[in-house]
């Protein structure tokens, strides 16, 4: 995470937030519920997976942005061929509305 922070800064990305995340399926195994048994029998192969993410949030001024921090993610992780590494995705944004700015 350091890493793509780090990238980041350098393609010119100020600011972002991180939020402590954890997937459904890691939810499933590492929860007392016993009453979903497929996930039971996944237990074994995914317990000692770290069963905590990191999701980092931006908002981009612009498209060129958004490629130079999709670029500097992709630099960071290399070519990924296992599935559930993670993804990345983009959601336009209407209008910004700072808060608790004086002016």
């Amino acid at each position: 995470m350091d890493d793509i922070l780090a990238k980041f800064v350098d393609v010119g990305v100020s600011g972002a937030t991180i939020l402590h995340s954890q997937g459904m399926a890691s939810a499933i195994v590492n929860s007392d519920n016993n009453k979903i048994s497929l996930f039971s029998a996944l237990k074994s192969i995914i317990e000692n997976i770290h069963p905590y993410n990191k999701t980092i949030f931006t908002v981009l001024e612009n498209e060129e942005l958004v490629e130079k921090a999709v670029s500097a993610v992709q630099s960071v992780i290399g070519k990924v061929s296992s599935p559930g590494i993670g993804f990345m995705f983009t959601v336009p944004i209407g209008k910004i509305y700072p808060m608790g700015l004086s002016e």
